[in-house]
């Protein structure tokens, strides 16, 4: 049987704090890009929260207080969606091509030959090993829905932080892992692109699988990572509320009758930017470099595969798109047999 275990050289070792700052520092262009989107984008909801409060307000005067009601019900919905989908869709974009550059840094100590910058580097290694967007963007959704799977049959939930009497709030445990799982969808990405020549679905096929088998390490240290950030997050905003209030009074007088409603918002924007540029790559690196880390030299886990075969359709659709490409059986297992070490 083929040797499945993970064979590319692992060039950074440590996962905490410090060295995640100093690969954000090295990709800091990218953090850069971010934040200046996320800030464009702030712009723009601030604006958009001025149309919503104002026309709400002209509204409930000129025509009746019900019209108001309605309009704000309308500019939510559609904020809502052009937030979370062409906001989402941009920054996988910047997202993937910053994972390709840390994947070569974490992987091999420096990106590319020197010869390009990191943007056309993310790019072109993007292109090169998926060669459509669209189809990178659906394969992270159909990582995201498996690895929701995975924390559904990984046992011993409250186990995974040593506090005694923390069995009796599991299911807050859980909420919080699943808010920590926004990360591993990028996680398995980089592992697909330093399988150098792999096929993308067979990839992600074999890297939710060494997640599973590794699940309870890495997810301790997202659990600290999720507290970390809602504590940082909270900070970022308060920090935030004092230009908030001072752009709220350049604000129209219609909406400044919102004051309190309009700084919070603002604030809220402010921070979320302050945080998706610089905060979120940090603890993407820290497990980026904890999961590499853990699965040097292992095999991946043939228990585990069959398992998750049995409980997610999600992931046997990976399976048959790889089978597809490779032109073989879906169901010929792949992976090499291994001890279980987290089923």
């Amino acid at each position: 049987m083929a040797d499945t275990s993970q064979g590319y050289p692992i060039a950074v070792r440590d996962s905490n704090l410090g060295t995640a700052i100093s690969l954000m520092r090295r990709t800091l262009p990218y953090a850069l890009m971010r934040f200046a989107l996320l800030f464009g984008y702030s712009l723009a909801g601030i604006a958009w929260l001025v149309v919503m409060l104002g026309g709400a307000a002209w509204a409930g005067t000129h025509i009746a207080g019900v019209f108001g009601a309605i309009w704000v019900v309308i500019c939510l919905a559609l904020g809502g969606w052009f937030w979370r989908m062409m906001l989402r869709y941009t920054l996988h974009l910047v997202e993937c091509g910053h994972v390709a550059v840390l994947t070569e840094l974490i992987t091999r100590g420096s990106v590319g030959n020197g010869g390009e910058s990191m943007f056309a580097y993310g790019k072109r290694i993007v292109i090169e090993r998926f060669g459509e967007v669209n189809a990178l963007f659906a394969l992270n959704q159909l990582v995201r829905g498996v690895v929701n799977t995975v924390n559904k049959v990984i046992e011993g939930v409250g186990s995974l932080l040593p506090i005694p009497g923390l069995e009796q709030a599991a299911r807050l445990i859980e909420a919080v892992l699943r808010a920590a799982t926004r990360y591993i969808d990028k996680v398995i990405f980089s592992y697909n692109l330093a399988q150098t020549g792999a096929n993308p679905w067979s990839g992600a096929r074999d890297g939710l699988i060494y997640y599973a088998q590794n699940a309870q390490p890495i997810l301790k240290q997202a659990l600290w990572i999720t507290v970390l950030d809602y504590v940082l997050g909270a900070l970022l905003w308060l920090v935030m509320l004092l230009p908030a209030v001072a752009i709220t009074l350049l604000l129209p007088p219609s909406v400044r009758e919102f004051g309190a409603i309009a700084t919070v918002v603002i604030a809220v924007l402010f921070a979320l930017a302050a945080r998706g540029a610089f905060l979120k790559p940090l603890f993407l690196i820290m497990i980026m470099v904890r999961f590499h880390n853990l699965i040097e030299h292992q095999e991946v886990n043939r228990p585990w595969a069959n398992r998750l075969d049995q409980v997610s359709s999600t992931f046997r659709d990976l399976g048959q798109k790889a089978a597809e490409i490779f032109n073989r059986p879906a169901t010929a297992p792949s992976p090499a047999p291994a001890t279980d070490k987290s089923a």
